[in-house]
């Protein structure tokens, strides 16, 4: 789903609480977010539903059907939701009920059916006025909510908590881990067995995304194969954790409220398959005389294996936490247990004492994996992290090296606010770990993926083509039946005689009329561009169609027709574009210049029909793609698959990992001693050779300063408009 239309209508939510409430913020955000709880409780059991109904007969009584459903959903990464907490039956309730009672009572219903959600989930609904309450439901009823899939509920809480002034948590380091960040842990470490810990679990968005690996990657459940342990210091966050847990279908009963510098889970110490974390970054103030006593080995309980970082020469108190957290993620790790974890870059930088912590931790031959992370990926925060990759189960060949990946020029532009990584780009750096790890067949697989979803695009073209070409001829046989019987009597009936057409105006419109029908744009002629472009589209799947994909070699042929490939494809796009402006300019010249609806000639809805299928849909109003955005979009998807080949084979064209300057390197440790035991990517991979600037990044960075642009002036508008308001309040 579009994320900023998800955005955009819980600001309107946010709007109505803040304006319309006689609760504070701290009142009514627990209670909101239950009500997304519900909302996406019952997005997830509407995906299961129809599945398990289907194996159901129809002739089974109401009363045993709906208990064969609640059956089925055993095992389903979704909840079973009586009926009484269905989102469409408080949604569907009159005006006038009292619906807080309604959702409270559904609240009740739940946690009698989940033991893990006693006690987790918000009352108090009838405090809510009841009008208000009900415009809310209306709004977490609308489409682009309903259709919300992933982690939202993790974004949309961390949204609130920012929102509705509870983020002061957020001083403190703390901040909701990126879908983007918390999928790249999840894919470099492959949790999929054995006890996976997160002490700092938050609303649980890193076992979320360990129960869509399992599903998806490897193909089952996971609560079949895992057991989570989470701990978060805050009651609130217990609670959404196990909320989160259990709309996804997954084992909530191991979440626990504590705080992981001084509640040690202890018996997990040592003993867990894998370690993901966003703790706090930077937290100063932790009581030395409270940890001191886990500094021992790991064998011992030790969670400090490497000893204390610095103290604070006033407070006696630990100056900076961020060495603790690292040591705890290499502590609860068994001998063959990996960690994935996100940290302030100044970690892998910092001296003194944390220095010595990674001199210690390095000389174990366990540190796997560093990746630097640029701006913007945080939600609320515009900070730079890297995250930190361990693995004591490295195979001895590469215990004296570290991979470095320097990411930060590895992003695509939500908006000027917020930047996240696309499915292509996560695999893409991945695809580096690979080949560092020697898994040359993921490699492969991955760009025969790439080369298949091309050889998909490219089939969906000529029928989306043909659909355009289709659309303008319509067009044109309306616009031409205008032309001809148009009437200068009828178009100036009632018009003063300043605004009388002239024959002359209405030849000029016949003139550009016939040059549109002959294809003819600015871009070139259409059709001699569309024809060789069909041509070299049927070439390139019959290469495809031969090509070994099964083998770098092959691949590489391919690729190299699919690179000339991608050029057309692009110049194709323009061409149509150009010829979709061509069209609407004469629909607005002839409805707006020629008064085009007085005449009996013009059909006004065959021609707004084919104005619309010429312009983008609309997402803020969740439009269906539109016959302009299919054909777009098709040559569009397929020169950008054939970019991902592209960038994978112009950096390891062996099909091997190499060092690429600017992007990755394996260093050893002698070279990580040289720089004083920095962790830092930056400072090992260098920068890229200066190359032009191909055609995908080029635009990612016009989109960038465009929304930069874009803010910058409804900030001015804002700003100008509060002047404007003040300046009458002053002169009264």
């Amino acid at each position: 789903m579009n994320v900023q239309q998800l955005e955009n209508e819980l600001w309107e939510a946010a709007d109505q609480l803040r304006a319309n409430s006689k609760l504070t913020a701290a009142e009514y955000a627990m209670p909101v977010l239950g009500l997304i709880f519900l909302r996406h409780a019952d997005n997830r059991f509407k995906a299961y539903l129809p599945e398990i109904e289907a194996d159901i007969p129809a002739q089974v009584p109401a009363d045993q059907r709906e208990m064969l459903i609640k059956l089925g959903f055993q095992g389903k990464a979704a909840i079973y939701l009586p009926e009484a907490a269905r989102f469409d039956r408080i949604a569907s309730l009159p005006q006038g009920n009292n619906v807080g009672e309604v959702i409270d009572a559904a609240m009740d219903v739940i946690e009698a059916e989940y033991e893990v959600l006693k006690g987790a989930l918000p009352r108090g609904y009838p405090a809510f006025e009841t009008d208000l309450l009900f415009d809310l439901v209306k709004i977490f009823d609308r489409p682009a909510i309903k259709a919300a899939t992933g982690d939202v509920f993790g974004r949309i809480y961390e949204y609130f908590l920012n929102k509705f002034a509870m983020s002061g948590a957020q001083e403190g380091g703390e901040f909701f881990t990126p879908p983007s960040l918390v999928r790249m842990i999840v894919n470099i470490i492959e949790p999929d067995h054995g006890l996976v810990l997160d002490p700092a679990c938050g609303s649980a968005g890193m076992f979320v995304q360990t129960g869509h690996f399992i599903e998806d990657v490897r193909h089952q459940q996971a609560n079949d194969t895992v057991t989570f342990h989470g701990q978060e210091k805050s009651d609130t966050n217990t609670k959404l954790a196990r909320m989160n847990l259990v709309v996804h279908g997954l084992d909530a009963s191991n979440i626990r409220q504590g705080n992981t510098f001084y509640d040690q889970v202890e018996h997990l110490v040592g003993q867990c398959d894998f370690v993901m974390a966003n703790p706090p970054f930077n937290v100063d103030g932790v009581d030395t005389k409270k940890v001191e006593g886990q500094v021992k080995p790991i064998e011992q309980g030790g969670r400090l294996p490497f000893g204390l970082p610095g103290t604070n020469a006033k407070t006696g108190a630990i100056s900076n936490a961020n060495s603790l957290w690292v040591q705890y993620f290499y502590a609860y790790l068994n001998d063959s247990g990996r960690a994935g974890f996100v940290m302030a870059s100044s970690a892998s930088d910092a001296g003194n004492k944390d220095r010595d912590i990674r001199e210690q931790l390095v000389n174990t031959g366990h540190v796997d994996v560093m990746m630097a992370i640029g701006n913007k990926f945080f939600y609320t925060r515009s900070l730079p992290c890297t995250l930190w990759f361990f693995d004591k189960g490295k195979p001895q060949d590469l215990h004296d090296q570290v991979l470095m990946i320097d990411a930060r020029n590895v992003y695509h532009v939500v908006s000027a606010r917020s930047h996240i990584f696309t499915d292509e780009q996560h695999a893409n750096l991945n695809a580096i770990v690979w080949l560092y790890r020697g898994e040359t067949d993921k490699f492969v697989a991955l760009v025969a993926h790439y080369q298949r979803q091309v050889d998909a695009w490219l089939a969906a073209i000529p029928g989306r083509i043909a659909a355009d070409s289709a659309t303008i001829e319509q067009l044109a046989a309306q616009l031409q039946a205008f032309a001809q019987g148009a009437r200068l009597t009828e178009l100036n009936a009632s018009q003063p005689d300043d605004a009388q057409l002239t024959q002359a105006q209405l030849d000029d419109f016949k003139g550009e009329l016939a040059a549109a029908q002959a294809d003819t744009c600015a871009e070139g002629n259409t059709n001699t561009a569309i024809a060789a472009l069909l041509a070299a589209c049927t070439q390139a799947r019959a290469a495809i169609t031969r090509a070994d994909l099964a083998s770098h070699s092959g691949q590489r042929t391919l690729q190299a027709a699919l690179d000339a490939l991608a050029p057309q494809l692009r110049s194709a796009g323009k061409v149509l574009e150009a010829r979709h402006k061509q069209w609407l300019k004469l629909i607005e010249t002839a409805d707006k210049t020629l008064r085009a609806r007085s005449s009996k000639a013009f059909d006004g809805k065959a021609v707004r029909d084919g104005r619309r299928a010429l312009l983008a849909a609309d997402p803020k109003k969740n439009e269906d793609p539109t016959v302009r955005d299919a054909v777009l979009d098709a040559l569009k998807q397929a020169a950008y698959f054939i970019h991902q080949v592209h960038w994978l084979h112009s950096r390891f064209p062996h099909g091997l990992f190499e060092d690429i300057p600017g992007l990755c390197k394996a260093v050893t440790v002698e070279e990580i001693a040289a720089n004083d035991y920095s962790l830092t990517p930056g400072r090992y991979v260098g920068v890229a050779a200066a190359a032009a600037e191909d055609e995908d990044d080029f635009a990612e960075t016009l989109r960038e300063i465009h929304d930069e642009l874009a803010e910058l002036n409804d900030k001015a508008v804002e700003l100008a408009g509060r002047i404007a308001r003040n300046f009458e309040g002053l002169l009264g």
